[in-house]
C-alpha cells in the first residue's frame, strides 16, 4: 500500500509560498509559507502535519491495543507537540499527551502499559528517529 502527497513551492524561502495536497484530497492545494512554518500565518506546515499524523496514528494504536487486550475503548484523545529547534532546524522530539476515560475493566496502570506499547509500535512512531515522549491521563 502506498500513500501519496504532493508539494509545490515557488520563490525564496522567506518570500515564497507553496501548496500541499494529499491523495485523499483532505489537503487540496493547502497553502504553506515561511510565515506558516516559522511565525504566524494562515495555512499549514510540515511539522504540524507530522504532529497531526502522529496523534492520529498513536490514538488508533491505543484503541487497537485495548481491543486486542479484551477491552472496549471509549473516549481516547491525544495532543501531539512537536519540538522544532530553530538554531539547528531539526525536530528534537515529540510529546504525546493521551487522555482516556470510562474503559470498563482497565486500571490506570494497565492503561499506561497499553499506551507505552502503542507509543513504541504505532507506524508513525516507528518512522521517526527523534525521541518520543508520552504523558497519559486516565479518568
Amino acid at each position: 500500500m502506498k500513500r501519496t502527497a504532493h508539494a509545490h513551492w515557488n520563490g525564496t524561502l522567506t518570500e515564497g509560498k507553496g501548496e500541499i495536497s494529499t491523495q485523499s484530497t483532505t489537503l487540496n492545494n493547502t497553502q504553506f509559507s515561511f510565515k506558516t512554518r516559522f511565525a504566524d500565518g494562515v495555512g499549514t506546515n510540515p511539522e504540524e502535519l507530522i504532529a497531526a499524523a502522529h496523534a492520529g496514528c498513536f490514538t488508533m494504536a491505543v484503541g487497537a491495543a485495548l481491543s486486542k487486550a479484551g477491552f472496549k475503548p471509549n473516549d481516547l484523545s491525544t495532543d501531539a507537540v512537536l519540538d522544532l529547534d530553530m538554531a539547528s532546524l531539526s525536530v528534537t522530539g515529540i510529546h504525546l499527551e493521551l487522555k482516556g476515560s470510562a474503559i470498563e475493566g482497565v486500571s490506570e496502570e494497565k492503561f499506561k502499559e497499553v499506551a507505552e506499547g502503542a507509543k513504541a509500535n504505532c507506524i508513525i512512531s516507528k518512522a521517526l528517529s527523534v525521541p518520543i515522549t508520552l504523558g497519559v491521563t486516565y479518568e
